[in-house]
């Protein structure tokens, strides 16, 4: 027989088949404060990325948006409060994390605009050329192999779609990145704990920012899946990154 492949867990490795699993009960678990715990472990700084985020792919009437790992509707909302006209499907693995999503006041107004489908990044369940706009935001680092979520981010998006991620990344200044890693590892774990009761999912979390790629690094895989017109932006020093390419 042969051997199972692994992966990473946050520091622990893992097998691949057990991954999904593993993250699946990190965001059933911190589902119900998911919204509030982003306040406050970026002391609100994650809505400035996300308008970010919107100004960079700036949204238009009649465009459909696939938000994968987009439980909660935070992109979502955003894309069509700037495009009233557009559509938008939030995919996420994790039932729980929608149920947030469609909870919000948001949610009811935009209901023939916005459609809610549980699926897997990495084996989407929609059509090829289906989309206009791909986001991921703060996800695709929990995604068991990147490669293949990047593949299929490239089928399911129409010729001329643009594909945008945002994630964590790295600071290049040594220090300014010793000083953030501190905190991070000292006091969002902490945080989690208080706010949540749930101190190892927001460990697994810290964790998972210092495995995924560099911005560089990142912005080759996002190539590699047949992107062109790759670029990247650094938010706040490079805390977070968002990364842009399109299907040509």
């Amino acid at each position: 027989m042969s051997e199972k492949k692994q992966t990473h867990f946050g520091f622990r490795t893992v097998d691949e088949d057990d991954k999904a699993k593993l993250v699946h009960g990190v965001f059933s678990s911190v589902a119900s404060r998911y919204d509030l715990m982003n306040d406050l472990m970026s002391v609100g700084v994650h809505r400035v990325w996300k308008n970010a985020m919107m100004d960079w792919l700036a949204p238009r009437d009649g465009q459909h948006l696939l938000d994968v790992a987009g439980g909660t509707g935070d992109i979502a909302f955003r894309f069509l409060d700037r495009a009233p006209g557009a559509r938008v499907t939030v995919c996420d693995m994790t039932e729980s994390m929608l149920v947030e999503g469609r909870k919000r006041g948001e949610a009811a107004k935009l209901a023939d605009r916005l459609a809610w489908v549980t699926g897997d990044a990495m084996r989407l369940p929609f059509a090829d050329g289906s989309f206009d706009r791909y986001t991921i935001s703060f996800g695709i680092r929990n995604v068991t192999r990147i490669d293949d979520a990047l593949a299929e981010a490239f089928r399911v998006l129409r010729p001329g779609g643009r594909l945008m991620v945002l994630e964590f990344s790295r600071i290049p200044v040594p220090m300014m990145q010793w000083a953030y890693d501190r905190y991070s590892f000292n006091v969002i774990p902490a945080m989690g704990q208080a706010v949540t009761g749930d101190r190892d999912s927001y460990q697994y979390l810290v964790e998972s920012i210092r495995r995924f790629p560099d911005q560089e690094a990142f912005g080759d895989m996002i190539r590699k899946a047949g992107f062109g017109r790759v670029q990247w932006r650094n938010l706040s020093m490079g805390i977070a990154a968002l990364h842009s390419g399109w299907k040509l």
